[in-house]
């Protein structure tokens, strides 16, 4: 194996990750968006946030499943995993390169190639103080799901650990419920993501967003779609002021090993 030590030649394989599931995407007329830190960098920067190092996309529920189901890479280099394939801790997918080895510390012992991250975005209730409690819910089902996956414990409190240990609920039924809480639900005035990654309770928008027409973003010199009310997620995601640099203390970049295997 071969270190990949230069950030440059790590973006460039996701960018190429990033186009063929853009063409992919496009020749299925499957509905795509940049979303979190990518489409923030789109707006602010023209490209990565400076010490970002992944890419994130958004899909409606129907157009993820769809490509969930159906993604293909003629080349044979890269593989979608989602939720429910063989040993993946996620429940939104990552199309990775298979050629190469990324080893991230807050995931010890989980192997994947260099990959993109691709969310699904599903209806959510519009009352405020209803999604808040279906936040607890997430909060303690995806950590339990985590656990069960990870065999080890990332439970915050001991009420929920002695719940996890003393009455164990299979992974099958952690994951009914949450397809019954979270996914294809009913249409609503109000969307998010509702994986393990999605943002805080009072953090959705509106389905306007996107459902009126992309719009074409810059990103590292190229075009790519962004949601109608990109403004409005952005705001709900990162505040009024998401123009304006964080903190230096608040640049965080992620820890991790990257090689080619061949």
């Amino acid at each position: 194996m071969k270190q990949i030590t230069d950030n440059k030649e790590l973006r460039q394989i996701q960018i190429d990750i990033l186009d063929r599931v853009v063409e992919f995407c496009n020749s299925h007329e499957l509905q795509y968006f940049l979303s979190s830190g990518t489409l923030l960098g789109a707006v602010r920067h023209k490209g990565y946030i400076p010490w970002d190092d992944d890419i994130d996309l958004y899909m409606p529920r129907k157009d993820y499943n769809e490509l969930v189901k159906i993604f293909q890479d003629d080349r044979g280099v890269l593989e979608l995993k989602s939720q429910g394939s063989h040993n993946y801790l996620y429940t939104f997918a990552k199309v990775c390169n298979t050629r190469t080895l990324l080893l991230e510390d807050e995931v010890p012992g989980f192997e994947l190639g260099i990959n993109i991250d691709i969310f699904p975005v599903d209806f959510v209730n519009d009352d405020i103080a209803k999604r808040k409690k279906l936040w607890k819910w997430k909060k303690i089902l995806y950590r339990i799901r985590r656990a069960k996956l990870q065999n080890t414990c990332f439970l915050d409190s001991r009420f929920n650990y002695w719940c996890y240990r003393h009455a164990p609920v299979p992974l099958a039924i952690i994951d009914k419920l949450i397809h019954k809480l979270f996914q294809d639900n009913e249409p609503t005035g109000t969307m998010c993501n509702l994986t393990e990654s999605g943002g805080r309770y009072d953090g959705c928008f509106s389905r306007e967003c996107i459902e009126g027409e992309p719009v074409l973003v810059e990103f590292e010199g190229k075009k790519y779609k962004a949601m109608h009310g990109w403004e409005e997620y952005l705001t709900a995601t990162y505040g009024k002021d998401y123009m304006q640099l964080p903190p230096v203390d608040q640049r965080v970049t992620h820890h991790f090993l990257a090689y080619h295997l061949n």
